[in-house]
């Protein structure tokens, strides 16, 4: 596929070359830059426009000493010695835990919204997408000209021009909802005007018609993760069926071999890398073939899909929980303490967890380790939309079957009384249709997603322990989050009530109130707030 290139000049050149592993493609590394410059550059990813080649050059690289000449081959960043030791230990000795000890960023730009699933897919990683709460997609990648408008989604000719012809007119809707949805906002929810306001708006305008964005829509996003984590995700991506992901995965290797060879050494080798990559490919292809044969491939009732959320297992007890917490304090064993929390009345067992967790003034004072005792595996259906959030947790088990139009699609509410459903709907019905087309063109199911709507319904299984449920369902029941996660959040948090409401009552920060509003004029104030506390004399 090709993206539109960045246009440097030579001063420019000058100024990134020191920085970036490479000038003109889509994939490469940071260099040459201060741990805090890199951080600040992918944390402003989520809400800038354009690449961060360009966002560097703006923002960053008047505040930056000039470097006079790149120093990221590998000699320079890594040093023979290092080199040589890595080869002994980590390929010789085969000892991974070595690869754990070094870094990049890495940056992957005009991914599809498929791509950056698996690309996140690693726990140990940090990531940065650019958000569709604040990057409008209405605008084409190469402006206003004469030749037909190039809206931000994955191209490929294999997939025929009747798939270029519907994501054309997929965006073409999108495009023409965004100011009237915005204009209905502005009007429904009255409020003093000012900047705030305004962006808090825009957000919610983009939150309601996010559902029309393809699967395929690009997306920028900042990667930092160890040499052991970006060798594994290469793996992964070498090893899978959409092209878009093999030639990502190739480079990213290349990225990381120019500023950490040594980490990711026995990719390339027949023997190691070539090796786990056949053995990836053919797990896959084992799971395929019995899905086929038992009949697992298809649902019976197309037209049952609805968004539910399932508890299917719990892993543990209250008194298993108590047990676990109280275990590093304690000098006998897990079983003899359970043996003695046994006596305690039910009231007491809710006294002494509260007592545990402790007085917990804002979310992100959590519970010690002992919460990870108990698990909860729940299956949910929600818009791809959704699960795009929630997917992104790191610390739990997320599984996911393929986006198809199986299960359906909503429309929001707020959009039918913008007047905009029957646009809406007709939209999600052509991304229908050219779905069915890619596949009836005998393509892979997962090349056919590129074509359905984030509006879609996706069947995945969120398998957490309580620790890590406290922070999920207390971050996404927020009253500034999009109305389609905090649903899933508020159910979950309902069903761990049924099983164990001394676990749940813990979890005090979790938002209630569905009051319809400007999601995110909440966070804005907040960070007003903060800020005039930080700064008194703009107080005011």
């Amino acid at each position: 596929m090709d993206y539109p290139v960045d246009s440097f000049t030579p001063d420019e050149q000058a100024r990134l070359a020191p920085h970036v592993t490479n000038l003109d493609r889509p994939v490469f590394a940071l260099t040459n830059l201060p741990e805090t410059v890199k951080g600040a550059m992918f944390a402003r990813y989520s809400r800038y426009q354009g690449t961060l080649r360009r966002m560097f050059l703006d923002e960053f690289a008047d505040s930056l000493p000039p470097v006079s000449a790149p120093s990221h081959h590998a000699d320079d960043t890594e040093g023979t010695r290092a080199a040589e030791l890595y080869e002994r230990i980590f390929v010789g000795y085969g000892d991974d835990s070595v690869a754990q000890l070094g870094g990049a960023h890495v940056a992957c730009e005009w991914v599809s919204n498929v791509l950056t699933k698996v690309l996140q897919r690693p726990r140990l990683g940090a990531y940065l997408e650019q958000s569709t709460r604040y990057i409008a997609y209405d605008v084409p990648m190469d402006g206003a000209g004469t030749r037909a408008p190039r809206y931000r989604y994955y191209r490929d000719p294999a997939l025929g021009p009747v798939y270029e012809q519907s994501m054309d007119e997929v965006f073409g809707i999108y495009s023409g909802l965004l100011p009237r949805v915005r204009a209905w906002v502005d009007e429904s929810f009255p409020g003093d005007p000012g900047p705030a306001r305004d962006r808090a708006i825009g957000a919610k305008a983009l939150d309601l018609v996010r559902g029309l964005l393809p699967a395929a829509s690009l997306s920028h996003m900042g990667i930092y993760a160890t040499g052991q984590t970006y060798e594994q995700l290469i793996l992964h991506l070498l090893a899978h069926p959409l092209p878009e992901a093999r030639e990502c995965g190739t480079q990213i290797l290349d990225a990381v071999q120019a500023v950490m060879p040594s980490f990711v050494s026995r990719v390339p080798r027949p023997d190691r890398g070539g090796e786990w990559i056949g053995y990836l490919q053919e797990r896959d292809a084992a799971a395929a073939r019995w899905v086929t044969r038992l009949g697992l491939d298809r649902p019976a009732n197309e037209t049952t899909g609805r968004p539910s959320v399932r508890l299917l297992h719990v892993d543990g007890d209250e008194d298993a929980l108590l047990a676990a917490l109280l275990f590093e304090a304690s000098g006998v064993s897990e079983e003899d303490a359970r043996i003695r929390l046994s006596a305690l009345s039910t009231d007491e067992r809710t006294a002494l967890l509260g007592d545990l967790v402790g007085n917990r003034r804002n979310r992100r004072h959590r519970p010690g380790r002992g919460y990870e005792a108990l698990r909860y595996r729940f299956e949910i259906v929600s818009d791809y939309g959704a699960f795009r959030d929630l997917q992104r947790h790191r610390m739990l088990t997320v599984q996911w079957q393929k986006l198809t139009p199986d299960l359906g699609a909503g429309v929001p509410e707020d959009v039918d009384l913008a007047g905009c459903g029957g646009e809406y709907r007709r939209a999600l019905e052509l991304s229908r249709v050219a779905h069915q087309r890619i596949l009836d063109d005998g393509h892979d199911p997962r090349v056919a997603m590129y074509a359905l709507c984030l509006g879609y319904r996706i069947r995945y299984v969120m398998d957490l322990n309580a620790r890590e449920a406290m922070q999920l369902i207390e971050l996404r029941s927020g009253r500034e989050g999009h109305p389609s996660y905090r649903a899933v959040a508020h159910e979950m948090h309902r069903q761990i009530a049924a099983v164990h409401p001394a676990v749940a009552a813990t979890m005090t920060h979790v938002d209630n109130d569905n009051e319809p509003r400007l999601e995110r004029i909440l966070a804005e104030m907040r960070t007003q707030s903060k800020l005039d506390q930080l700064l008194p004399e703009r107080a005011g």
